[in-house]
């Protein structure tokens, strides 16, 4: 037969005081974490996003395979700024040329001009009008942007499907994380 340990009244009460601390602390540790993963929830799914760059549209600023980190509440976007935007067929990345209001001119020997202004930059492949694509000079409609690829001859961009409506845009990109040897 077992011998039980007689407790007193106070050893019994203050046992049963350090398990209730105990099980607080788990409730609020567990309580603390909900509250973290709803936040990262909402932080990577309204306000950033995360996405993998394919293609080379984009190259050299870009590669197949980056990671982007994209920041979806800027409504504003400048010259130059780099953004994804969806189409039917997927997601594309472009830089800003021009914005709504703007008139875009692009001739027969590569040149671009943006309201009679030329655009060469740091791109270093020439623009060339797309056949069957847009008329020349095209101003950009209101509610606009018009975005190029970097890769200006092998890359799907305004060209082809015309200005991009803000709507489209998922968001400027704001870091870019290489992944090669990942």
């Amino acid at each position: 037969m077992r011998k039980r340990r007689k407790q007193s009244f106070a050893g019994i009460i203050a046992e049963r005081r350090e398990r209730l601390i105990i099980r607080e602390g788990y409730l609020s540790l567990i309580a603390r974490a909900l509250v973290l993963a709803a936040a990262g929830a909402v932080l990577f799914t309204q306000v950033f996003l995360v996405a993998q760059n394919t293609g080379q549209g984009m190259f050299p600023a870009l590669k197949d395979g980056d990671l982007m980190i994209v920041f979806r509440l800027q409504g504003d976007y400048a010259k130059n700024d780099v953004l994804a935007y969806r189409q039917e067929d997927g997601r594309y990345v472009g830089r800003v040329v021009a914005a709504a209001g703007d008139v875009v001119m692009i001739d027969e020997e590569g040149e671009l001009t943006v309201n009679d202004a030329p655009q060469s930059g740091d791109i270093l492949y020439p623009t060339y009008p797309r056949e069957g694509g847009l008329a020349y000079p095209y101003t950009v409609p209101e509610g606009c942007v018009f975005l190029m690829g970097d890769y200006r001859t092998q890359t799907l961009d305004s060209r082809d499907f015309g200005a991009i409506p803000l709507e489209r845009v998922e968001g400027k990109v704001i870091t870019i994380l290489r992944r090669r040897g990942l």
